[in-house]
C-alpha cells in the first residue's frame, strides 16, 4: 500500500503540520471484512483512520445492533481521546477498504500537544455524537423502512459509487431486526423505485426519494471534520 496523501477526510483536514506530528506513526492497513478495529471491554491498542470501506460500532446483546458507522470522514475509537482506554462497544469493518492506523498512546500524546489538532479531532467526535443521537432516535420511533433508508443513505455518504455490497444478513445487523424484516423492507424499496437489489449488492437508483422516504432522520454529513 501507498503511504501517499491520505484518502481520510479527517487526516487531510489537518494542518500540515498537525499531519507531520502524526505522518511517521501512522501505518498502512488493509482492512479486509470483518477486520476488528476495537472488541468490546478490551484495551484500545490502535486508532484507525479509514481511507475506504465501512466501519461498524456495534452494540451486542441477543440481537446486535449497530450505533454507529465510520468511513472516510472519521476514525474509531474516539474514546481515547475522552480519558478511556477500553472500547465500550465492537468496531468491524462491514465493507472491506483500506487506512491508516496508529498507536492510541502516540495519538492521545499527539492531543494533548496540540490545540489545533484537538480542535478538529473533537469536532468529529461531535460529528459522531450527533450520528448516535440520531440513531437511537431513529431506533426507537421509525419504521423499518425508515430506518433502511436511513442506513443506506449513510452508507452512500462513504462509499465510492451507487453499489452498495450490502447483503440482507449484514442489514439484519445494522438494524437490529431479523432477516425476513430486512427483506419486506427492501421489497418496499424496490417496488417504489428507490433501490434495485442484485447478488450481495443494493444500488441506489433515487437518492432524494430515499431522503423524503426518511422523515427527516437522516442528517447528510455536517462537517464531520
Amino acid at each position: 500500500m501507498s503511504a501517499g496523501a491520505p484518502g481520510n477526510r479527517l487526516l487531510a483536514s489537518l494542518s500540515s503540520r498537525d499531519r507531520e506530528r502524526l505522518e511517521a506513526d501512522l501505518e498502512a492497513v488493509d482492512l479486509p471484512l470483518r477486520r476488528t478495529l476495537a472488541q468490546r471491554h478490551r484495551r484500545i491498542e490502535h486508532v484507525y483512520f479509514i481511507d475506504s470501506g465501512l466501519a461498524s460500532i456495534v452494540a451486542d446483546g441477543a440481537q446486535p445492533i449497530e450505533v454507529g458507522v465510520i468511513g472516510s470522514e472519521g476514525m474509531s475509537s474516539v474514546g481515547v481521546l475522552l480519558g478511556n482506554d477500553r472500547s465500550a462497544q465492537d468496531i468491524y469493518m462491514q465493507v472491506a477498504g483500506t487506512g491508516r492506523r496508529i498507536r492510541a498512546e502516540i495519538l492521545t500524546s499527539a492531543d494533548e500537544q496540540s490545540l489545533t489538532l484537538h480542535r478538529v479531532l473533537m469536532r468529529y467526535v461531535h460529528a459522531l455524537m450527533t450520528q448516535l443521537v440520531h440513531t437511537a432516535q431513529s431506533n426507537g420511533k421509525s419504521k423499518i423502512e425508515e430506518r433502511l433508508a436511513r442506513w443506506l443513505l449513510l452508507a452512500h455518504d462513504r462509499l465510492e459509487g451507487d453499489e452498495l455490497p450490502l447483503t440482507h444478513g449484514l442489514l439484519s445487523i445494522m438494524l437490529g431486526t431479523p432477516r425476513p424484516g430486512v427483506t419486506t423492507a427492501l421489497g418496499h424499496l424496490t417496488g417504489e423505485g428507490l433501490v434495485e437489489t442484485h447478488r450481495a449488492k443494493i444500488k441506489i437508483v433515487d437518492r432524494s426519494g430515499l431522503e423524503a422516504k426518511c422523515r427527516g432522520i437522516y442528517e447528510p454529513p455536517n462537517g464531520d471534520t
